[in-house]
Formats: C-alpha cells, sequence, structure tokens
C-alpha cells in the first residue's frame, strides 16, 4: 500500500527595505542570488535550482534547497520564507520557527490551490501578523501554492513588486521539480518506515528466540515469516551434517512427532542445495510443485523456495519453503526480500541452535550407548543372552517392532535368537546361504540397507509374513563388523513404530549400535572359547584320572600278534545272523584287528600294525561300562559295519574313503558314554552340556571329541599317511556319521531316504552318498534288534536297566522322568513295539530297499517285534508286578 504524504512549503517574499523580524523569519540574503542571478541568464539560473533540489533526501535539506532555488529564480524578491509540512510527525515545520496558522488567506489559498497576489492584507489576518510592514503603496503580496494531486504540497508567500510572466512560469516549473522530490521523498520515507517497522519486528522475533529446542525455535520463526509473506503454510529443511541430506522438523506450526528426511531423493530441493537461488513456483515443473503437495498432502497453488547460505562456509544450511501465498496468485520479490531480511538476524540462531541441539542428541546418543555397552558386556558368559541383550537394545533404540540378529559362520548365516527368544527346541538354529534374501545381500557387501516398503523389494520373501501373520513393512539392514571390516553377523529391524520408515539418524545410530555388538559378541565367543578349553581341560582331567593308560604289554603283544581270518573267531562271523556279544570281551580287540585286515583298510590306507594295535586299545578303553552303551556295544555296532561290506560290497555304492571312514565311526561311536542321553545333560546341566550345549547333540559331539583325541594321542593316528586332503576329508566324514548316530537328526531325514530309495541310489550325487552314510550309520547302531528273538530280549534288559538308571537319577534331582525311563511307569513290551513301530523297522525296510540283500536283517526285525506284540499281550491278560516279571513271562517263540 501506498501512502501519500503532503509536503506544505510556504514561500515568502519581501523587498530588501522591508526587513521581517529577524527572531522569528529566517532571512535569506538577497545580495547572494543576485551576485549569482548576474553571471548566469533564466535558463541556467533555473537548471542550476533543480539540482540543488535533486540532491536533497530528507526535508531539512529540502528545505533549504528550495529556498536557495528561489532566491536564484526570483532575484528581484527580497527575503524568503519556507515553511514545510512534516506529514510523518503530522505537523508544520520551518526554519523561521513561526507556527503558521491555516486560516484567512492560507485557508483560500490552500483550499483554491491557486496562486494569489493581494495588495491589501486585513490587518485582522493571521498573516499579517508575520509581516514587520502593511502592504500598500508599491507592493503587493504574493502567495503561490504547490500540490500534489488533490493535496497542497508546497506554498510560498512574499511581499514584492509584483511577478513577470517569466517569473510566474518558473515558479510553476518550481513546483513540478518540488512534486518530483515530494514523491521521492514520500517513497523513501515509507521504506524507512517500513524497514523499521521490520526491524522492530525481527528484534522482537529474536527477544524471543530464547529457546534451546530447534522445534519451538522454528515454530517462531516460520511463523513470522507467514506473517510477513502471507502465506498459508510453509516449513524448513534443514542440511544433515555432511550436507547432502536434508530433515523437516515442522510443518507451519506443527512440531513433526518424528522427523522427515530427505536423502538425495526429492529433485526440486537437491537443485537448490546445488544453486543456492531462490526459485519461485512459476519458474518451477509441475512434478517438483506436486513433490512438494504430496509431502504436505495438500493442494499447492504458489511457492516460493529460499536457500539460506552460510556466511563463512558458503554452504545452504537452511530451505525456506512458502506455499499458497493467500490474497495473490504469486510470491514476489518484495516476499524473498522479507525471508532474506529475517535470515539476516535469525540464521546464524537457528543454525546454532540445531547444531547444540544435535550436540544434544549426540550426548544422549553416546549416553544410550554406553548403557547399551554395559547391558550388554554383562551377558558376555552366555551368546544366547547376549544375542536376545542386543535384540532388546536394538529395538529401544530405534523403536522397532521386531529384531533378528544372524551371526555369520563360513558361507552360512545362522539365527538362534528371532526377536527376542530362542528358537524351538525343535530347532535349535536356522541357518541360510550366506547371499541369500536381505540379510545376505548386507552379508556379502557390508552395507546398510534401509527398505522404506518391504513388499516391493526385491529381495524380500512374503513367505514368513504369510505364515506368522506379522505385516512387515519397512526393514532396517545392518552388518555387524569387527575392526577389519570383517562381517561378523548381521541384525534385521523390522517396522519402525511411530514413523513410516526408518531414518538417517536411525542409520547413523545403527553404524554406532553395530561397534558395541561386534565386541561383545566377539568377545562372547572369545569367553566360551576361553571357558571351553577350562571344561576341556577340566574333562581331560578326569579322563586320565579315570582311564590313565593302555597296558604296554596289550599294546606289544597286539602289535606283534598275526592277524587272524574272521573264521577262526566263527565259521558264521560274516553273516547277518551271527551276534558278536558271542565273542569273548580279551579276543574283541584282535576281531576289530582282523576285520580291519579282511576289508582292506591297513593296506590300502598303509596303516601300521602297533598304530592300530595301540588306537583299537584306547578306543576300547574309552568306553565306560554302563549297562548298554559299552565296549560291547561299540564292538557290535562295528560288526554290523563289516557285514555290510562284505554282504552288500559298499565300495560299489561309496567311496573307499567313505567306507573306511564308516568303520571307524562305527567303533568310537559312543566313547565315553555315561549311560544318560542329551536331555539329561542339558538338565543336570553337566560339564558335557557347558561344552556342546550351545552346538546340540552334546554326547555325539563330546564322541566326535575324544575320537579326535585319540587319533592326536602319540602312536595312535591311523590316519598319518592319508593326504591332506584325505586327511582332513576322513575327519569330516567322522565328524557327520557320528552326528547322524542322534536319533533327533535322523528322524530329520527319514522323509528324504524314502524318496532316494524310492527314486533310486545314485554314486555320482553326494547328497545321496551322504544320506547313505547316515543311513547305513543308524542301522549299525540299532543293530541289535536284527538278532534272534534271545538276543533281543537281553539287549532290552540292558537297555531298560540303563534307562531306568537315569530316571532314577532325575528323580533325585527334581525331575519327572518319562515313562521309558520310569520304572515304575514304564510297560517295556509297549515301549519296544512302539520304538520297532517308529524307529528300528523304517531304518531297515528302508535298508532292503536300497539293498534287496538285506532283507532277512527286515524280516528278523519284525519277527521281534511280533514276539514283543505276543508278549505285551500275554502281560494285559496276566499284569505282573514289576518289570523284571515282564522278561519272565514265557512265550511261544516258535510258532512265528
Amino acid at each position: 500500500m501506498v501512502l501519500v504524504f503532503p509536503w506544505v512549503i510556504y514561500l515568502m517574499f519581501r523587498r530588501s527595505d522591508t526587513p521581517f523580524n529577524q527572531e522569528e523569519k529566517t532571512r535569506v540574503s538577497a545580495t547572494d542570488a543576485i551576485s549569482i542571478s548576474g553571471k548566469m541568464n533564466s535558463e541556467e539560473l533555473l537548471q542550476n535550482a533543480v539540482l540543488q533540489l535533486s540532491a536533497t533526501d530528507n526535508l531539512l535539506e529540502l528545505e533549504k534547497a528550495i529556498c536557495q532555488a528561489l532566491k536564484l529564480i526570483l532575484p528581484n524578491c527580497g527575503d524568503v520564507f519556507v515553511y514545510l509540512y512534516d506529514s510523518v510527525h503530522n505537523k508544520w515545520s520551518s526554519s523561521c520557527h513561526v507556527s503558521l496558522i491555516n486560516e484567512g488567506i492560507i485557508r483560500r489559498v490552500m483550499t483554491s490551490q491557486t496562486m494569489l497576489t493581494l495588495y491589501h492584507v486585513p490587518e485582522t489576518d493571521p498573516l499579517c501578523k508575520l509581516l514587520s510592514a502593511p502592504v500598500g503603496r508599491n507592493t503587493c503580496l504574493t502567495v503561490y501554492p504547490v500540490t500534489q494531486g488533490s493535496q497542497v504540497i508546497a506554498l510560498f508567500f512574499g511581499v514584492s513588486s509584483g511577478l513577470c510572466a517569466q517569473e510566474e512560469n518558473n515558479l510553476k516549473f518550481l513546483g513540478k521539480q518540488v512534486q518530483l522530490c515530494h514523491k521521492r521523498w514520500h517513497i523513501a520515507s515509507q521504506k524507512s518506515k517500513h524497514e523499521n517497522r521490520s526491524a522492530a519486528l525481527i528484534l522482537q522475533l529474536c527477544a524471543e528466540l530464547h529457546h534451546q529446542d530447534a522445534s519451538s525455535l522454528q515454530v517462531k520463526i516460520i511463523q513470522f515469516l507467514l506473517d510477513q509473506t502471507d502465506a498459508e503454510t510453509g516449513f524448513l529443511l534443514l542440511t544433515g551434517t555432511d550436507g547432502t541430506d536434508l530433515f523437516c522438523q515442522v510443518i507451519g506450526n506443527r512440531i513433526l512427532k518424528e522427523e522427515i528426511r530427505y536423502v538425495g531423493e526429492c529433485d526440486t530441493f537437491m537443485t537448490l542445495l546445488e544453486n543456492k537461488e531462490t526459485i519461485f513456483s512459476h519458474f518451477m515443473k509441475q512434478n517438483q510443485i506436486q513433490d512438494v503437495a504430496n509431502f504436505l498432502e495438500m493442494s499447492v497453488t504458489s511457492l516460493m523456495c529460499y536457500p539460506v547460505v552460510n556466511g563463512v562456509s558458503g554452504n545452504v544450511v537452511t530451505l525456506a519453503v512458502l506455499v499458497n501465498k493467500k490474497h495473490s496468485d504469486f510470491f514476489n520479490e518484495e516476499d524473498r526480500c522479507a525471508v532474506d531480511n529475517c535470515f539476516k538476524y535469525t540464521g546464524s540462531l537457528m543454525a546454532s541452535t540445531v547444531a547444540f541441539q544435535n550436540e544434544r542428541r549426540l550426548k544422549n546418543q553416546t549416553e544410550a550407548l554406553l548403557q547399551v555397552a554395559r547391558n550388554l558386556f554383562r551377558h558376555l558368559d552366555n551368546l544366547t543372552h547376549l544375542l536376545q541383550k542386543i535384540m532388546q537394545e536394538a529395538r529401544n533404540l530405534t523403536k522397532a517392532e521386531r529384531c533378528s540378529v544372524f551371526l555369520v559362520e563360513e558361507d552360512e548365516l545362522v539365527a538362534k535368537v528371532f526377536d527376542g527368544t530362542q528358537t524351538s527346541d525343535k530347532q535349535s538354529e536356522i541357518r541360510m546361504p550366506k547371499n541369500q534374501g536381505i540379510a545376505g545381500h548386507v552379508a556379502t557387501t557390508g552395507e546398510i540397507l534401509n527398505i522404506k516398503d518391504a513388499y516391493s523389494h526385491p529381495l524380500f520373501y512374503r513367505g514368513v509374513d504369510e505364515t506368522t501373520g506379522f505385516r512387515t513393512r519397512n526393514i532396517l539392514c545392518f552388518p555387524i563388523m569387527d575392526e577389519n571390516e570383517v562381517i561378523v553377523g548381521i541384525a534385521q529391524l523390522c517396522n519402525k513404530i511411530g514413523g513410516p520408515g526408518f531414518s538417517t539418524f536411525d542409520e547413523e545410530l545403527a553404524k554406532a549400535f553395530s561397534i558395541y555388538c561386534c565386541i561383545s559378541i566377539v568377545h562372547s565367543l572369545l569367553y566360551k572359547k576361553v571357558i571351553d578349553a577350562q571344561q576341556r581341560s577340566s574333562l581331560s582331567n578326569e579322563l586320565m584320572l579315570h582311564y590313565m593308560k593302555v597296558p604296554p604289554d596289550e599294546v606289544k603283544y597286539l602289535s606283534s600278534c598275526k592277524i587272524r581270518a574272521p573264521q577262526t573267531f566263527d565259521n558264521q562271523m560274516d553273516k547277518f545272523t551271527f551276534i558278536p556279544r558271542g565273542i569273548p570281551d580279551q579276543d574283541t580287540p584282535l576281531a576289530c584287528l582282523s576285520m580291519f585286515e579282511d576289508q582292506g583298510f591297513i593296506q590300502r590306507w598303509r596303516i601300521k600294525q602297533d598304530t592300530l594295535a595301540r588306537f583299537i586299545l584306547m578306543v576300547k578303553k574309552g568306553y565306560r561300562d554302563p549297562p548298554y552303551h559299552n565296549w560291547s556295544h561299540a564292538f557290535s555296532v562295528a560288526h554290523f559295519c563289516y557285514l555290510l561290506n562284505k554282504n552288500v560290497h559298499l565300495n560299489d555304492y561309496l567311496n573307499e574313503i567313505e567306507v573306511f571312514a564308516l568303520f571307524v565311526a562305527c567303533m568310537c561311536h559312543d566313547i565315553d558314554h555315561r549311560g544318560t542321553n542329551n536331555s539329561f545333560q542339558l538338565a543336570s546341566r553337566s560339564v558335557l552340556a557347558a561344552l556342546y550345549s550351545s552346538e546340540g547333540s552334546v554326547l555325539e559331539r563330546h564322541h566326535i571329541a575324544l575320537t579326535m583325541c585319540i587319533l592326536n594321542t602319540e602312536g595312535c593316528n591311523i590316519f598319518e599317511n592319508l593326504s591332506r586332503e584325505e586327511y582332513q576329508q576322513v575327519l569330516d566324514l567322522i565328524r557327520d556319521i557320528i552326528l547322524a548316530t542322534d536319533l533327533a537328526n535322523h528322524l530329520k531325514i527319514v522323509s528324504e531316504l524314502r524318496v532316494m530309495a524310492m527314486a533310486g541310489y545314485n554314486k555320482e550325487d553326494t547328497h545321496c552318498r551322504s544320506l547313505l552314510l547316515s543311513l547305513l550309520m543308524t542301522s549299525c547302531d540299532l543293530s541289535d534288534q536284527t538278532k534272534n528273538w534271545e538276543n533281543s530280549k537281553q539287549i532290552a534288559k540292558l537297555i531298560y536297566k540303563e534307562f531306568f538308571s537315569q530316571g532314577d537319577a532325575e528323580k533325585a534331582i527334581g525331575k519327572t522322568p518319562v515313562e521309558m525311563m520310569d520304572r515304575d511307569k514304564a510297560c517295556i513290551p509297549d515301549l519296544q513295539i512302539d520304538f520297532m513301530d517308529h524307529i528300528a523297522l523304517p531304518v531297515y525296510e528302508i535298508l532292503a530297499d536300497v539293498f534287496p540283500v538285506c532283507t532277512p536283517v527286515k524280516d528278523t526285525v519284525k519277527r521281534c517285534r511280533q514276539l514283543w506284540q505276543d508278549k505285551a499281550n500275554q502281560i494285559k491278560q496276566n499284569p505282573v508286578d514289576s518289570y523284571q516279571d515282564m522278561f519272565e513271562v514265557e512265550i511261544d517263540d516258535q510258532k512265528n
């Protein structure tokens, strides 16, 4: 809005011989004007007067310039008096300091707005009081007004003998120049007044910007900009520490719950960061305007983006975005100046407040991470508990719904904990290829993956969501790396709570958090190794005290004796019907030596007899004496392996080193068995459980460890003449074969074994050979069930004696044993039938399908199963008092 400020200038002329009152009026010397006018013509005088007027920039200078101009263009006039109306302060002013009374002649001139010449001034007129002598005789009073539009902006009066036509024309021209000067002064005054008002508002704004919270400070700055530019709404985009990302904390007067970040996503904003120039909506592309409309979720009709540049670094620190000018179709340069003027004073304050907030957030983050470190380092003694704690802390720090951690083991990712809970007993861990899925991508690239929309990402697998009913919206997956940038694990967070996705701040937090995770995981694994070493040392001492060394005379005898043929022990030794438990215990090492020789292992693998003798005796010595899982059982298992090799010719189905490993594994598969199962080891928290519980198959891993220990004993390494590759291969095979004796592992692959038997065995298929080895090991381990009925009964007595002993031990520690372990509840025939139906018979049925020559073995198991059924039926008809009595019940074993 343009305001008109009227100026009123009174010009008084008087001849030099009639002076005015010197105390009330300012005199203008006519002598100077006459001397100048004598040297210049009329046109030059007028030009000089105009130049003097044009040089003025304030009210006082303008008054003086007008007086000088009148002296130049009216040299014959007497003293000149000038009055000006100060519209800013709403008062008349003059250097003569005499108040002007707007009555009489002055009123007539102000009303008519025309020049007035009077030859008589009434004594009652207020103007007469200003004159020192009355007007009359040869003098007249001339009053000349200068107007601007409908208002008088200049007026002069004085006494003279009259003005000629040229002088009147000069006055008219001077009046026009006064009009121009008035307009210029008016604009300058208006601008100055506006600037003063803006400065006052900015000072008031600065006085109110005392918040340490950057969001509250932004609310006030945005509101100020909206008032100054008449915008509907607006927001500020602050630049991140690296200057490549933008984040918004406030829109209008609303503080966002979660700041919104742009990382090179919005072309409009990123262009401003580079160009550092203000851009208006009428110079923007429609898609750029639509970006802002989508961000604000409103229609955008006009827009202005203003970059705030740091004067020291020259970088953009803030983008001020104003949207929808209320009473105009677009923002203009005046709006840009208003924003520029605001940030001249508030830019540095806001930048320092944001920096302070970032420092405070960093401090809080550091304190939180230190607390995380304290929490994590309290659980170094248990990796599972540590991983659970990592999950909990990760969710708390990033406000995520769920979290998973994968550890990197060679070419696999292993998960033991999901969402802070350990995996079920049936599935103690989950393994997946290192290069599979989102976690695999992070594991192979080492880069953080922040996925805003999980279902649109090509690496996301929806199957888990469809199975569990959980809906994954967004994912933040980050690597856990050590100081050498080796990835030891992967953490995956799902679903940001209260936000559309994980922010770059969450990414930064994850990077810092991963350092503590790595330190704790590495130290936990190291701690476990130390504890394992202590446990192994303790166990070794226990074994040394229990077993000591093999007597030298036994080693000497077995090393020097002639290796006997198997038929010298019994002419039926290579038949499936032969019962190896009939060989005296003292002759079993000789029999083992005989089976090694008869299968060609000694010659093929260049095994020294003294080394083999020492190995066999050490393995025999390694078995304890529980009722069933003793050396006699191990010898029987190894003998059945010998039978399979002799009758089936395993070299036609397996590699020769696989057959060799199978036989050795059968000998060692239950070494140092304690007469209790894996469940008891875990429940009693035994030394073995402490060593192997995290890996599963506690006893089997202990048998493997002792086998390796014997092989590493001086003079016992029967694999010493194998090549490096063969040596590593045979150790891996023994490990896998012994692990297959865990029935929990066997049950997992039964369906695959059936498929293999139906589809046909393929020796060239590595997986087929692995399945066959597991099948052969299980059939050897259960081979006591393949003998005659009397042997089956005796074996059952030994097994249940061992089971009931464990049940008694479980009761002693306050545990309730399962039925088969409870001597007071077990019905042995029923338990035997159940065992055969679900475990033994399926094994030998598959074995017979693969090797038809083993059909008699399957038939024997079926016959024993029927006899147990007969015994169960008889016991139901004639109940017994104890489990021992169950074995005394007579049945006719000839009718089947």
